[in-house]
């Protein structure tokens, strides 16, 4: 008897331990959730993944297709860490990216270096789940206008 107890304790840390590493799935079409503190018409400046996004993942990429005022991008991205290749293609310039994706815990941070009219820019996006299941993106970038310290926006999605 207590040796059966103490294999189902074990399988249930086993089980436990699993299923605390097995990371969120963004998966679905996300839709920018109004701040009512947002100038009118929304405005909000760059960051996040735009008006809305769609998302698939699988165990080895998430690919993003946003839908902005620019128009729609899409970016694929590796979730072993290695690097991703991406080309952001903006009033007819080409703009190579290379992005790192890594998880930590729950939440996938995703850094991007490129080359923006011979000036180096490095981002970054966080994305996790809230306890409603929102998708929080959290991403920082240079102050373009200003010259400062990097700006950080943190946007709220709901599936749609």
């Amino acid at each position: 008897m207590k040796r059966a107890l103490t294999v189902a304790t074990m399988i249930c840390a086993l089980v436990s331990a699993l299923v605390a590493q097995t990371p969120p799935s963004f998966a679905g079409k996300w839709t920018l959730v109004p701040d009512a503190a947002a100038p009118a018409g929304g405005g909000r400046g760059m960051g996040g993944l735009g008006q809305t996004a769609t998302i698939t993942q699988d165990a080895n990429t998430l690919t993003i297709v946003r839908t902005t005022q620019m128009g729609e991008f899409t970016s694929t991205y590796k979730l072993d860490g290695s690097e991703s290749k991406n080309t952001l293609n903006m009033q007819g310039n080409a703009i190579e990216q290379v992005s790192t994706a890594k998880w930590d815990a729950s939440k996938l941070k995703i850094n991007t270096k490129m080359d923006f009219q011979g000036t180096p820019v490095e981002t970054s996006l966080v994305l996790s789940l809230d306890p409603t299941g929102n998708l929080v993106v959290e991403s920082t970038r240079p102050d373009f206008q200003g010259g400062g310290a990097p700006v950080t926006t943190k946007l709220t999605y709901k599936k749609s």
